[in-house]
């Protein structure tokens, strides 16, 4: 796919400061939504295009056992906290992990967690497949989770960051309503998709402790970005802020301390609307997405030929 067809694909340009001013439910100054990334890492990862795994061919037991810790402990700490702070999650899920750990998945539903999916292993890439192969996938999740708990999947965020150009498409032409792999705004903002429509939520890999203290930050640094981040943002009113969490980084017992004071700090503010990707994505598309069209288009109209 060439360069401008996939920029086509992403949606037309459009600089924030010039947009319709974005109101969330009872004024508030910002959309918070929390994402663990839940995740089901292989024993042994199939390879195909991709080798992150030097071990391969034999089993990446470090890797593994990393995540294995976040299910088998972080993740209890994780929701500890979350439950003294009130928060509605909106997980990041590896949907294998709701089939082989029903505690997990016991845990989450009776929160009434959102989820969107993180594919089926984060140790599987989407680039390893033709469009029917993703196509496949993207199904495989959506009949899984169904059949575990009753529920469509809303919101869709491709394993290791590993959306292909179709991705988006393929998402939308299954009928979820937001996705989380473009990382290019602090608002919701519209994909151009071949049937249907798509919203690209806000996420950042920017500030994630997934990458972040898994590369010499520290818990303290990383805390402190993110309340400089929230600051910002809280500021300039009319923002989403992500908050990506990992239960095997985070759910070390020598940072939960952080995690808990950072939410303190957060929650303390009036005005914040913690909510979940699902309902950040139906509060736009009803109240802003229209607004948000109507400038666009009278913006379009005034440029000159050409620009």
């Amino acid at each position: 796919m060439h360069e401008s067809t996939f920029y086509s694909q992403i949606g037309d340009y459009s600089p924030i400061v010039e947009r319709p001013i974005l109101k969330w439910p009872n004024d508030a100054k910002l959309a918070l939504w929390i994402v663990p990334n839940i995740e089901y890492y292989q024993y042994q990862p199939r390879v195909k295009t991709f080798d992150p795994w030097p071990r391969v061919p034999h089993p990446d037991i470090q890797g593994y056992s990393l995540r294995d810790y976040g299910n088998r402990v972080g993740f209890w700490r994780l929701i500890d906290v979350f439950d003294r702070h009130s928060v509605r999650a909106t997980l990041s899920l590896n949907i294998a992990c709701y089939e082989n750990y029903p505690d997990i998945r016991e845990a989450c539903e009776s929160r009434k967690y959102d989820v969107m999916s993180h594919g089926m292993y984060n140790t599987e890439y989407m680039f390893d497949h033709d469009e029917d192969g993703e196509r496949a996938y993207i199904a495989e999740c959506m009949k899984t989770f169904q059949r575990l708990t009753g529920r469509r999947l809303s919101g869709w965020f491709s394993p290791v960051a590993s959306a292909t150009p179709m991705t988006a498409n393929l998402v939308a032409e299954a009928g979820m309503t937001y996705t989380a792999d473009f990382h290019h705004d602090d608002q919701p903002f519209p994909l151009r998709v071949r049937k249907g429509e798509l919203l690209s939520l806000p996420y950042s890999l920017d500030l994630n402790e997934g990458w972040n203290l898994r590369f010499n930050v520290d818990a303290e640094e990383f805390c402190l970005g993110v309340r400089d981040q929230f600051d910002r943002l809280y500021q300039e009113g009319g923002r989403v802020m992500s908050l990506a969490l990992h239960p095997y980084v985070f759910g070390q017992p020598h940072r939960i301390a952080h995690l808990d004071r950072l939410l303190g700090y957060i929650m303390s503010h009036p005005g914040v609307w913690q909510t979940t990707g699902v309902e950040i994505a139906e509060w736009f598309n009803k109240t802003h997405l229209p607004l948000l069209r109507t400038s666009m288009a009278a913006g379009a109209s005034t440029r000159p030929a050409g620009a």
